[in-house]
């Protein structure tokens, strides 16, 4: 029997298993920014606000000067933002804010509510401002589904590569953003993260493999979800050709033969045991009941969850500004040498 239990084309937003909720790739072409970090470019055309056509190769998302997404509120669940390129610069209702980069990893535990922006400053004004990110969601399970909001930095250096070789030495690249590969161990999540808890199972892995390049999926729990996503290339997987953008559902406890194809090819693991917990979802919430969508709406009108300290809905840290993290408790970190 295969180990591909089903196969699907990629739209915009690919499809998960429990106790993810939403993946999106984000891959923009930015060009050359201007003395705001916005694109030096004509914006004519653009449904600003509401950009995403990929015109000339990037969007403005819901940005009108720096690409992005200005305040929006969560509830109930976390975010995963794995920045591949570029730049993101977060804020949120909390008063705590950072600038992350290519290979760090931002955990956010949306729990009873947080308001954040996450902008895409073009930070390079001599040369074009790629950006490719991950931008995950996975559920909480109801009993920490209010609890207080929190976000944990997984700077570059921390988060765990392996290469492995095969036969003919051809290179596989695994990143481990969280579970764990052989003797590499993700850095610990958030606290209350349904990631935290010891047999969730949770694995978050991108994978590259060079021309021709045969590694074998080390198989995972029987008891978890696994999905598979060919994000570029073309991969045999488990006999199966499998096209460009592609995402396959496998069989969790069976090791998972890839034979890559001519170019090199890159994918992304999603693994977890499910939370099994029912699932309302309306916008920027996801509770266990309608009433409870309700209520976060009401709750979010009433209490802006805690207001936003900002002086303006997209804010950007000056282009000067590296990498950092500065909490909610006034606690600034950067990422290690």
């Amino acid at each position: 029997m295969s180990v591909v239990l089903g196969a699907r084309p990629l739209g915009w937003v690919w499809d998960t298993l429990d106790p993810f909720l939403f993946c999106v790739h984000h891959d923009d072409a930015y060009p050359a920014g201007d003395s705001r970090m916005a694109p030096a470019a004509s914006l004519a055309g653009r449904a600003l606000g509401q950009d995403f056509e990929g015109i000339d190769g990037w969007r403005m998302y819901h940005g009108r000067t720096i690409p992005g997404f200005p305040a929006h509120p969560h509830r109930g669940f976390e975010t995963i933002t794995i920045l591949r390129d570029g730049f993101c610069d977060h804020s949120d209702s909390l008063g705590a804010t950072a600038r992350f980069g290519r290979g760090d990893v931002q955990w956010m535990t949306a729990g009873r509510g947080v308001v954040h922006a996450e902008m895409f400053p073009l930070r390079e004004q001599a040369r074009p401002n790629p950006l490719e990110l991950f931008q995950i969601w996975i559920n909480l399970p109801a009993a920490q589904k209010m609890c207080d909001p929190h976000f944990t930095m997984l700077w570059a250096p921390t988060v765990p590569r392996r290469t492995f070789h095969d036969d003919a030495g051809r290179a596989i690249d695994v990143t481990v953003v969280a579970g764990t590969l052989g003797d590499a161990v993700a850095p610990p999540p958030p606290p209350r993260s349904w990631a935290s808890v010891a047999d969730s199972h949770v694995a978050i892995w991108t994978i590259t493999l060079a021309p021709g390049a045969h590694w074998t999926l080390p198989p995972g729990p029987a008891d978890a979800n696994r999905m598979l996503y060919v994000y570029r290339g073309a991969v045999d997987v488990d006999g199966r050709r499998t096209v460009p953008k592609t995402g396959l559902r496998l069989q969790p406890g069976a090791p998972v033969p890839l034979w890559n194809g001519d170019g090199a090819s890159e994918l992304l693991l999603l693994q977890g045991r499910p939370i099994g917990e029912p699932v309302a979802a309306q916008g920027p919430f996801v509770m266990n009941t309608p009433a409870q969508i309700a209520q976060a709406y009401e709750d979010y009108q009433r209490t802006r969850f805690g207001g936003w300290p900002w002086s303006r809905p997209d804010p950007a840290h000056p282009r000067e500004e590296g990498r950092f993290a500065r909490h909610a408790d006034g606690r600034v970190e950067r990422p290690p040498a």
